[in-house]
């Protein structure tokens, strides 16, 4: 009897031996972006950011073992082709979503909310922060309309001539993202104020509106009219027709100092503009390539090598650190992760330390969907990003 059992163990682990070990579960990610569309200028390079880190997570041993598997898809920055991706990713049963744009998220919010998929938009629009309207959406950034108040601060706060109030101007394009910093939004049946409730509020002097489209080749037209009304300060809410605006803004020798949202400017932007982007100030809730931090070099390290010798711009680190907390709050799942979990897992990530990539560490809760408190306001000076001040917000 006992020769047979051993026999019988041994054949046993043989068998047992000789089965391959099962994979964990691919995590299926869907990821949609703009390359082609009008706001490809940072729309490729967050894409980039995002593809990286998934890599860098692959090639590491994935999440809790579980390899990325990311679908992502150029939808042009048009909302009919957000929405067929969006089915696209349905079907192949994502559990959560690097997103991109205003006017698609907002599209897309109420089948991600009946959906339960956790959804990562690049649009850091105020009304989408709100988990009584949008439980399933999640922002890394700061919101337009915190930094649009945040600049307005600082104009008021540095302004020394008491004779009269600032006066400002209010650039933007006429989309849900170009309008989103400046104006009241009503959502799904719920008001946002924008910045322009915040300047009459402050004691700053609104004098005029232009709307310069994201793809505009020449601005003169829309800066010739703000002339007239002579604002100190233009805030601008655009990506990289900035250039554009800053090179016509010298040309017609405007005396007006300009205050670019943070998809107006990067070191590309800057390059660009050349000396005409000299003195312009940047509200940025993310690390440059010159900043410095654990986070920051991670980030460096993993572009080397995969990009070798490319110097990224800020949406790079953008779409990284989208992707970064993410898969931090992934890690923090117990067993298959879904969209629920997920969800619960992200509202429960406080003061995630991104190692210098933003700001002020990420946080989100269930009140609350709004990541980043917190930013800091360049300058450039003889061409460089200079840090000048850091502002954290209050909840």
């Amino acid at each position: 009897m006992k020769r047979i059992s051993v026999w019988l163990m041994a054949a046993a682990l043989l068998l047992f031996c000789s089965v391959p070990v099962m994979a964990a579960k691919a995590i299926k990610l869907g990821g949609l972006f703009d390359i082609t569309g009008g706001t490809g200028s940072v729309g490729t390079p967050y894409a980039q950011g995002v593809r990286d880190y998934v890599r860098f997570i692959n090639e590491n041993g994935g999440i809790n073992g579980a390899k990325i598997d990311l679908d992502d898809v150029d939808y042009a920055y048009k909302i009919p082709q957000a929405v067929a991706a969006y089915k696209k990713f349905k079907s192949e049963k994502v559990i959560a979503i690097q997103g991109w744009g205003t006017g698609d998220t907002e599209a897309l919010s109420p089948l991600i909310k009946k959906d339960k998929i956790p959804y990562f938009s690049a649009s850091y629009s105020e009304h989408l922060t709100n988990p009584a309207v949008t439980p399933y959406n999640f922002m890394v950034g700061t919101t337009y309309a915190d930094q649009a108040r945040v600049a307005l601060k600082f104009i008021k706060d540095t302004w020394t001539d008491k004779s009269r109030n600032p006066r400002v101007a209010f650039i933007y394009n006429d989309t849900g993202f170009g309008r989103s910093p400046f104006f009241t939004v009503t959502y799904q049946g719920h008001h946002f104020p924008g910045a322009e409730d915040y300047a009459k509020e402050i004691g700053v002097d609104l004098v005029a509106k232009p709307i310069i489209g994201l793809r505009a080749l020449d601005a003169t037209p829309q800066l010739l009219n703000m002339k007239k009304a002579d604002p100190d300060y233009a805030i601008c809410q655009e990506t990289s027709v900035m250039a554009t605006i800053l090179k016509d803004a010298k040309k017609l020798k405007l005396r007006t100092k300009f205050f670019a949202l943070n998809w107006a400017m990067s070191g590309k932007v800057a390059s660009l503009a050349g000396d005409a982007a000299e003195g312009c100030y940047w509200t940025n809730p993310f690390c440059i390539w010159e900043d410095n931090g654990p986070g920051v070099e991670e980030a460096k390290a993993i572009s080397e090598k995969y990009h070798p010798g490319k110097k990224q711009i800020v949406n790079y680190f953008q779409g990284f650190t989208a992707m970064k907390v993410m898969a931090a709050a992934m890690r923090n799942v117990k067993g298959e992760i879904t969209g629920e979990k997920l969800k619960a897992a992200l509202e429960n990530l406080k003061d995630f330390d991104t190692g210098g990539l933003t700001a002020v560490p990420i946080s989100f809760s269930e009140k609350s969907h709004k990541g980043s408190m917190g930013l800091r306001i360049y300058q450039i000076q003889k061409g460089k990003f200079v840090p000048i001040k850091k502002v954290v917000l209050t909840r």
